[in-house]
């Protein structure tokens, strides 16, 4: 093969890239024609697609009226949503929004293009909001203690982890390991990106209130709960080494801690008076050995499973190209406009 069959970076022409819109819905039909024609119009050359998880309302006949692909999604929750949208839809960028209306639809190309000018893998549309009923305290006090444990266990990266607002390069799509159901798959995406290291940013974006007549799904409390088991179960898996070493560590201080009186009255009478105490504080120190094994051995695998993930992230071809410009078919349906590699159309 020549070297001149091979085309270097600048040179000849591109695909044009592929952009899909992803709007996880379940009873929107108060907002989702809303959400795809403001969509439609800030990215005109994205094909948006709808994911109805079991919605009892009209939500995706008025998606389809709008103008989106609607795709049913049988197993209730985000997570299962976002899981099938990343299996089945095959594109360059994907932009992912919640289907209710509070997201700023202007901003896609401004997070579209970050993403391309800078390489980057994730950008996530930090919530800014100018409307008191739009982020109540409550969800506002959650989302930062729960960035922050986020933070400490895998890095500092994001000021807004819970963000519904994202767009996603394909490497990043086709090399995640969905494992969450609900609302907790904000957290697993974060964390994905943390582990690998890759290229991330967040922009502020206006975030509104919910139309009247839409009503929100999240619940502060059970779906804080869960969000602090996925990050409790993330931190075993991905941190195996310290979460054992915590075991292990109070384990072995609580079997000091009992065994130093009885270590004194033995010096002091050569006797040991607490049989039951006095094995207890073996067991404890067994305990915390085995504890600690468990930690170095778990940590060799997690290090081998990222390893794993890292070369199917690498597997995938970056994303490289401008944001393309949209022409008409006769349909009336957007299409990508062919776009050169050094950005000119």
């Amino acid at each position: 093969m020549r070297s001149a069959d091979i085309d270097s970076p600048g040179q000849g022409r591109a695909s044009p890239l592929r952009i899909a819109l992803l709007v996880p819905c379940r009873n929107e039909a108060a907002t989702v024609a809303a959400v795809v024609a403001a969509f439609r119009e800030s990215l005109p050359a994205a094909h948006c697609h709808v994911f109805d998880n079991r919605s009892d309302d009209a939500t995706a006949v008025l998606a389809r009226e709008a103008g989106a692909t609607v795709h049913p999604v049988g197993l209730r929750g985000k997570g299962n949503v976002v899981r099938r949208a990343f299996a089945d839809i095959e594109a360059d960028v994907y932009v992912m929004v919640d289907g209710d209306a509070t997201y700023d639809a202007a901003a896609a190309p401004v997070l579209v293009e970050r993403l391309l000018a800078d390489g980057l893998d994730m950008v996530v549309g930090a919530r800014v909001d100018q409307d008191p009923a739009a982020y109540r305290a409550g969800h506002r006090f959650g989302n930062r203690l729960l960035t922050g444990c986020v933070a400490r266990l895998f890095g500092d990266s994001f000021d807004d982890m819970l963000s519904g607002y994202r767009v996603f390069s394909r490497r990043y799509v086709k090399s995640f390991p969905a494992h969450a159901a609900g609302f907790e798959i904000e957290t697993e995406l974060a964390v994905h990106a943390l582990q690998l290291r890759m290229p991330v940013a967040e922009l502020p974006t206006a975030y509104g209130a919910r139309p009247e007549g839409s009503a929100s799904k999240l619940n502060t409390y059970r779906d804080g709960v869960r969000i602090l088991a996925t990050i409790a179960r993330l931190f075993k898996a991905e941190r195996p080494l310290l979460f054992f070493s915590i075991g292990a560590g109070a384990s072995l201080l609580l079997s000091v801690l009992l065994a130093v009186p009885l270590l004194l009255t033995y010096l002091e009478t050569g006797l040991v008076p607490r049989f039951p105490t006095a094995i207890l504080c073996s067991a404890l120190a067994l305990l915390s050995a085995l504890l600690l094994a468990c930690g170095l051995i778990l940590d060799t695998v997690t290090r081998g499973r990222i390893e794993a993930k890292r070369l199917a992230y690498l597997a995938i071809p970056a994303t490289r190209g401008a944001l393309p410009q949209a022409s008409t078919t006769p349909a009336g349906l957007p299409v990508a406009g062919t776009v050169a590699p050094d950005g000119r159309g």
